[in-house]
């Protein structure tokens, strides 16, 4: 299953709020150079271009459908497919950003040191990823998951989103940061109502336990389970809506300048 540029951006407004939020915490003045690492399909770049008109902007994806939607919202960034994961450029830039694509990526020792290493004397480093494994919807996930039936074909699945506390990432970058800025944030987004919920997540997590399931039987019969759960967690609000909460993990890390 490919990604989903449509779906993903069903909700748009929810998923690039957080982005939104980093990049005005960001305190670098005027940045020449900037990269969107796991840019998806443009939303998260286009803040960092309406923010710093007169940087150049580049977007990094591994993901060719999401990348040909982003070139449809913006010619005037360089896209670029590629690997986030093992990204270390030779030139550096000076603001290096990425906003909800870290907790796809093993070793987040490794992959946050490497993307540090390429900010520029006096820039920043830029990171949001959702830090929502403990929340009701991914708890039932986590338990279908475990369901006798789909143990074995679901157990890369349950391992596929990784997220670490505050206090890991400070301890990666705070020896070699000039300053480390960390929060979490948790949002309440307004849902029309569990299936909404549903669409949310198909757009993004529940992806690795679809893509593992084997017909389309199976992925509807997984789905329709965990929207009865969801249904339960996340009840219906005196106007006919739900509330969604959704905690996520902010940190910006500054380069000692030159």
């Amino acid at each position: 299953m490919a990604w989903d540029p449509t779906l993903y951006l069903k909700f748009r407004n929810e998923r690039t709020r957080p982005a939104a939020d980093l990049a005005a915490r960001i305190e670098v003045a005027q940045p020449r150079r900037i990269i969107d690492l796991g840019c998806g399909p443009g939303n998260s770049t286009a803040i960092l271009r309406a923010r710093w008109p007169a940087a150049t902007v580049v977007g990094l994806d591994n993901d060719t459908e999401m990348l040909a939607t982003a070139e449809q919202s913006d010619p005037g960034v360089r896209w670029l497919q590629g690997d986030a994961a093992a990204w270390g450029p030779a030139e550096t830039y000076d603001v290096v950003f990425s906003n909800a694509m870290l907790q796809w990526l093993p070793d987040h020792a490794a992959v946050v040191s490497r993307w540090f290493r390429a900010v520029a004397p006096g820039g920043a480093l830029a990171v949001q990823l959702p830090t929502h494994l403990q929340s009701p919807l991914h708890r039932h996930m986590l338990e279908l998951a475990e369901l006798p039936e789909w143990k074995q074909l679901l157990a890369a699945a349950r391992q596929a989103l990784i997220s670490h506390d505050p206090a890991f990432y400070y301890d990666i970058l705070c020896l070699h940061a000039a300053r480390v800025d960390l929060w979490e944030t948790e949002y309440c987004h307004v849902m029309e109502g569990p299936e909404a919920i549903l669409s949310w997540i198909r757009g993004t997590g529940l992806r690795p336990f679809l893509m593992a399931l084997p017909s389309d039987d199976e992925r509807q019969r997984f789905e329709a389970k965990l929207l009865e759960r969801v249904a339960t967690s996340y009840p219906v609000r005196r106007n006919g809506r739900v509330l969604f909460p959704f905690r996520r993990l902010f940190f910006v890390a500054y380069q000692n300048p030159a």
